[in-house]
């Protein structure tokens, strides 16, 4: 009988039948439906976007800080060189979703549900994933420091090169995949998390 993979299976890219046109940001508000578009450089600070869905979607650089997306949907869109510290994207779905050299500090994804998602060279200091459900999601050289993963589920998930100093709730990591030279490096907080006193090495033997 053959394995089963345990290894994620990676966000399906935009489709796009041609270069798609600019978005005007008039056209983006609460309930607001947004497809085959791209978003260069824009400026949403603070946007209250609730219910707001992307398919398809590109979104170049831009600020997306303090944005406010509850029940968001997002569907094979690529986010690249944002600026999204502070956004408040909660009880939402994202797919096939790849966020690059984002920085996501201070962001709040409580009970979102993450599908075939790649964050890769993101800083994601002090973010908050609690409750959340990670199924097929990469972390790839990004900074997790002092994140937050209380109650997060996680199926076929990988984290590569990723700080994880102060992380919450590592031990819901149970499951996740991560190289080597990785567990090594993390075994003090992989050890805390599991309960483990480290002995000094000059301490007598009981």
């Amino acid at each position: 009988m053959p394995r089963l993979t345990r290894t994620p299976n990676p966000p399906e890219p935009p489709r796009f039948e041609e270069d798609p046109d600019d978005v005007d940001l008039a056209q983006l508000g609460p309930g607001a439906t947004l497809e085959r578009a791209r978003l260069r450089d824009a400026d949403l600070t603070g946007a209250r976007l609730r219910g707001v869905r992307l398919l398809d979607v590109a979104i170049e650089r831009g600020n997306l800080a303090n944005t406010a997306a509850p029940e968001l949907a997002f569907r094979r869109v690529d986010i690249a060189g944002a600026r999204l510290t502070g956004a408040q994207w909660t009880s939402g779905t994202i797919a096939d979703t790849a966020f690059r050299d984002c920085r996501i500090d201070l962001a709040t994804f409580a009970a979102t549900t993450f599908e075939r998602v790649l964050f890769d060279r993101c800083m994601l200091a002090q973010a908050d994933f609690r409750d959340a459900l990670l199924r097929s999601v990469v972390f790839d050289r990004c900074d997790l420091t002092e994140a937050d993963l209380a109650g997060v589920r996680i199926d076929r998930c990988e984290l590569r090169g990723c700080t994880l100093d102060g992380l919450a709730g590592i031990e819901r990591l149970r499951g996740a995949a991560m190289p080597w030279p990785d567990v090594v490096g993390n075994a003090a907080l992989l050890a805390a998390a599991l309960g483990i006193r480290v002995l000094d090495e000059d301490e007598p033997k009981s």
